[in-house]
């Protein structure tokens, strides 16, 4: 999925005052999961840096061996091949991303569904060989998928599919759930000011040293090479933090008998989405979530993802592309939200 839409602005080491040396900023930079991450952060009281990059390393190894659908050995994989209908254990945290995943499903009315992927093979979205399948054919793949063919036995840690060919992938929360657990790293230690970028996707807590806050970009969706849209100033000094996950259609697609085919689809169609939202991006404080709903309101579209994003009290942003023209929207919720102010 083409996700990677927001990008941080350097995070510029703060030295020293006159008389006293003010903390500076500590940054990890790598490459996990097929995507480039960015980890900043500081605190006023001595953080072991050895030990915090060490966790990071074990973190990003254990979200792979759970969610990667690249790994034979993960977990993921593993309930994707087996063709068994009886319970199978899961841990608290993948059972977490599956509540999500069905809340988000629900709200959205169906839209977002992360077991649809015989849908991306049908259409060639994942061998790259494109191709319109037939109504029929869409028809007979729809009725082999669907999150509600997925149950859970919270109190026993257990989860089961009532049919057995049916696969999970999320890939459309795992940079979000990826951004969650490296954020607890950092509170374990009592760090509260940081900004982790996954991807693209991210979480900002607290602000930079001598109290200047973090300031984030969301990317233009048209332009190739990564260029600024809107400039995001994020007035976090006390909270819980602040997520942004994005979306976009610009990136896998077809044309063919001069109709374009994204690789969004509507789970509720089984088709490409045919509305001319090209980018979604969800502001919230836990990044599995708002990473589920940027793809869900990709999905929906400006319309129907406006009002659903009304209702639910999501903090959205939508660029559409209007006869070429960037047309950008946000949900009345983000137009209020103090945190985040939007600079042109």
């Amino acid at each position: 999925m083409s996700r990677h839409t927001t990008f941080i602005f350097s995070a510029t080491v703060i030295l020293l005052s006159a008389c006293s040396k003010e903390p500076t900023i500590e940054q990890v930079q790598g490459y996990a999961q097929g995507t480039d991450y960015t980890i900043s952060w500081w605190s006023e009281n001595d953080t072991d840096t050895k030990a915090i990059k060490q966790e990071f390393s074990e973190t990003l190894e254990q979200v792979d061996k759970e969610i990667s659908t690249y790994r034979p050995d993960s977990y993921i994989s593993g309930f994707n091949n087996n063709p068994s209908i009886d319970w199978q254990p899961a841990s608290k945290d993948f059972i977490e991303l599956l509540e999500i995943a069905q809340t988000v499903n629900a709200d959205s009315l169906g839209c977002y569904d992360p077991t649809i992927g015989p849908l991306f093979d049908l259409w060639g979205f994942q061998s790259d060989k494109f191709k319109v399948p037939s109504p029929q054919d869409i028809a007979d793949v729809q009725a082999e998928v669907g999150l509600d063919k997925i149950e859970i036995d919270l109190k026993g840690l257990k989860i089961r599919k009532i049919l057995p060919q049916l696969a999970l992938n999320f890939s459309s929360m795992g940079e979000g759930y990826t951004i969650y657990k490296l954020s607890h790293v950092l509170e374990k230690q009592g760090i509260t000011n940081y900004l982790i970028s996954f991807g693209g996707d991210m979480k900002i807590r607290g602000h930079k040293p001598a109290d200047k806050q973090w300031r984030i970009a969301i990317q233009n969706p048209k332009t190739e090479q990564p260029t600024v849209y809107k400039i995001i100033t994020i007035n976090d000094q006390q909270s819980e933090g602040v997520t942004l996950d994005t979306s976009g259609t610009y990136r896998h697609y077809f044309d063919e008998n001069g109709q374009r085919y994204s690789h969004i689809l509507d789970a509720r169609t089984g088709a490409p989405v045919t509305h001319n939202l090209i980018s979604a991006s969800v502001f919230g404080n836990d990044p599995r979530v708002s990473d589920a709903w940027a793809t869900a309101m990709l999905c929906l579209g400006e319309r129907e993802g406006s009002s659903i994003a009304e209702q639910q009290g999501l903090s959205a942003f939508f660029i559409q592309d209007k006869e070429s023209e960037l047309i950008d929207s946000k949900s009345s919720l983000l137009t209020s939200n103090p945190k985040l102010v939007f600079n042109n």
